[in-house]
């Protein structure tokens, strides 16, 4: 993901959560998912080097990165 992409991402959806390296967000516009190309549900941005998700939900997952950082788009299947 480019920087303008990133930008865009950013200023599109909610923040929801942020705490130990990762940060979460709400997509409330149906924002398409750059990986897909389906609306996604939420964002998850991974900042550290190691992060560890603990999912109560069956996701599907879409991946991208942008500058080291991994950012996670969930779809509810």
């Amino acid at each position: 993901m480019d920087d303008a992409e990133y930008e865009n991402f950013l200023s599109s959806v909610t923040p929801t959560e942020s705490a130990d390296g990762v940060d979460s967000y709400r997509n409330t516009v149906a924002m398409a998912c750059p990986a897909c190309g389906d609306p996604f549900d939420d964002a998850v941005v991974c900042r550290d080097e190691y992060n560890s998700l603990e999912l109560s939900l069956d996701l599907d997952l879409c991946v991208t990165t942008h500058d080291g950082d991994a950012i996670l788009f969930t779809h509810k299947p």
